[in-house]
């Protein structure tokens, strides 16, 4: 498999939506496979919240021979989101006014500045159209935007474990971990490592919406509970969730995670389009849509705008004990539906 790690920066001012300008953005993404030579052969994979642009780093079984990333059929691309940790431009990049990191001086993005910030990269690989734009999750996001704004850059378009505007019930879980964040007395402050202990705590809590009742159920079983006299029980289930808090300490930033949490939180692809019905109307390319039956984050009534609105639509619903963690875990299920989607 041939992967290659790319840095692309464009050195024009970018306003972002919220009024405020980046002097220049660099974009960080990778690319499996060869661009053949009418450049029609491209897939564009957008990722989720704290994902990087290393597609197989973090969807297993995915960009192998024979599956629906084929490397050796296809040309993939993926990059990293604006405001991330991984390479493209965010708190951590050094704002050239100060030569200083920006930490939590880094401006407020959305989506939509997402997916302009992807449209230039697309420009700059000489990609005006790909065979698919797929994502899940907040990648999904990215890929409905992207489909509003330019209908005819997918030919065909995957919608995974996703929702065309966040609703309350998801936005409160966002919140909550941005208080965990706020919380902490080093959060503000212009070090890397600020905010280290709320983001782990905020990652517990995100965990809670990913996976649901019962994974944890059915992955964090206790073979004996300790229970001393006078003190409470210590459960696998409470290692767990701290590794995992630590985990992403170590490869992510609290100033990121805030950003990208607001994203999600205003996220809603009718706006300034007439609502929802209007802008899904738009998109004129063959779609799939796949909802998760126990996802708890965007469960399946959070697509039926969707599925109801975008012209040419089919609609499917997986089984999965891993909630809205099924988009990374069912890739045997998912890899099947949209290999018959694109041969159909």
């Amino acid at each position: 498999m041939c992967c290659t790690a790319h840095i692309f920066t464009v050195r024009e001012p970018f306003r972002l939506e919220c009024g405020e300008v980046l002097p220049s953005v660099t974009i960080a993404y990778h690319t499996y496979g060869t661009l053949n030579s009418d450049r029609s052969n491209a897939i564009w994979v957008c990722h989720a919240l704290t994902a990087n642009s290393e597609v197989a780093d973090w969807w297993p079984h995915t960009v192998e021979s024979g599956r629906f990333l084929d490397p050796e059929r296809y040309f993939v691309v993926c990059a990293n989101i604006l405001g991330s940790h991984y390479g493209t431009t965010g708190p951590m990049s050094s704002d050239p006014a100060t030569g200083e990191p920006y930490y939590n001086r880094f401006p407020q993005v959305t989506v939509r500045d997402m997916v302009r910030v992807h449209m230039l990269l697309a420009r700059h690989l000489g990609i005006q159209s790909v065979e698919m734009l797929v994502g899940s999750s907040l990648g999904g996001f990215q890929c409905m935007e992207w489909a509003v704004m330019q209908p005819d850059f997918p030919r065909h378009l995957v919608l995974i474990a996703t929702t065309p505007v966040t609703r309350p019930w998801a936005a409160a879980f966002n919140e909550s971990q941005r208080m965990c964040l706020e919380a902490d007395q080093t959060y503000g402050l212009p070090s890397p490592d600020a905010g280290t202990a709320g983001l782990a705590a905020a990652r517990s809590i995100a965990l809670l919406s990913y996976r649901g009742g019962r994974a944890y159920d059915l992955t964090q079983p206790d073979t004996q509970a300790l229970r001393p006299e006078g003190y409470p029980a210590v459960r696998r289930v409470h290692s767990y969730q701290r590794h995992q808090g630590d985990k992403l300490c170590r490869r992510f930033n609290a100033y990121s995670y805030h950003r990208l949490t607001c994203a999600v939180d205003a996220h809603d692809v009718g706006w300034g389009r007439g609502g929802l019905q209007t802008a899904l109307s738009g998109i004129t390319a063959p779609t799939m849509v796949i909802a998760i039956k126990g996802d708890i984050l965007f469960p399946p009534s959070d697509h039926s705008e969707l599925v109801n609105y975008i012209p040419q639509c089919e609609y499917h619903e997986i089984e999965s004990d891993f909630g809205h963690d099924g988009f990374l875990i069912e890739y045997e299920i998912i890899d099947g539906l949209i290999k018959k989607f694109l041969n159909t």
